[in-house]
């Protein structure tokens, strides 16, 4: 009688043994708020989930976005300690009330992820603005994109609670459009040798940090400040997307912009 018990315990156990790796590698997900910034009235919603392979699932859904036109989006943030989050207004130096791109990094750091619709995802594409999603009519925008492990940088997945995700493009003097009577030209793109980019294109227009999670990381170099970090690389970076707007991007949004103003 014992051994017979025994033997029908050994089903059940085995259940359960190869039932736990599955639970364990079940899909997580971190919710993000999207709030605006630089007075853009935008706000959404993001999702980012680790799928059990890997894999990095994104979904976002944001409104009061320039209608028609193109949205850079990117994570933003460290894998190294660094206490990242959105800013407020008193990352703006200059004073003209607007918070830059180059204002804006330094608090919100370094690109992390381009959260482009098809191809490359590095900080490289962060202005690729042909590849970025689009707003419609009615200024809403919608983006749903897996990334694969093997396109993820190192820490990714173990470290989602420390990223955030940003959204650029405002309409400052309210003719739902980039150009240049907002506010001028863009100094990124000036800074990188190229005229005609309004700055509206590129100031962020909603922030958003993982729910629960303002600070995810012990900061390393100073909270808040971006101290330690690799700003002026990045800087950089979005300078190179920046020259990358001559290309196709370049050529997409300037259609754009003159194309309304006749």
């Amino acid at each position: 009688m014992k051994l017979s018990r025994t033997l029908l315990a050994i089903p059940a156990a085995a259940a359960i043994l190869f039932a736990a790796p599955s639970a364990a590698f079940a899909d997580e997900s971190v919710h993000v708020k999207l709030d605006a910034l630089n007075k853009s009235g935008a706000s959404g919603t993001a999702t980012l989930t680790a799928m059990s392979d890997g894999d990095l699932k994104i979904s976002i859904r944001s409104k009061g976005l320039v209608p028609n036109s193109p949205h850079a989006q990117h994570l933003h943030g460290s894998t190294d300690g660094m206490d990242f989050h959105c800013p407020d207004m008193s990352a703006d130096k200059d004073g003209n009330g607007y918070v830059s791109t180059e204002e804006g990094m330094p608090v919100y750091g370094n690109i992390f992820i381009s959260l482009t619709t098809k191809g490359d995802t590095s900080p490289k594409s962060g202005l690729a603005i042909d590849r970025m999603p689009t707003a419609d009519a009615n200024g809403n925008l919608a983006y749903d994109r897996v990334i694969p492990a093997a396109d993820l940088p190192a820490g990714t997945i173990e470290h989602l609670k420390d990223l955030h995700i940003v959204e650029h493009g405002i309409d400052a003097n309210g003719n739902q459009k980039y150009d240049l009577q907002g506010l001028g030209e863009s100094t990124l793109a000036k800074s990188a040798g190229v005229s005609g980019i309004p700055e509206e294109a590129t100031d962020p227009a909603v922030c958003g940090m993982v729910s629960g999670a303002a600070v995810g990381s012990v900061p390393v170099g100073g909270v808040a400040t971006g101290d330690g970090s690799t700003r002026h690389e990045s800087t950089g970076t979005y300078a190179l997307g920046t020259v990358a707007l001559l290309g196709a991007g370049g050529a997409f949004l300037a259609r754009r912009r003159l194309g309304r103003q006749s």
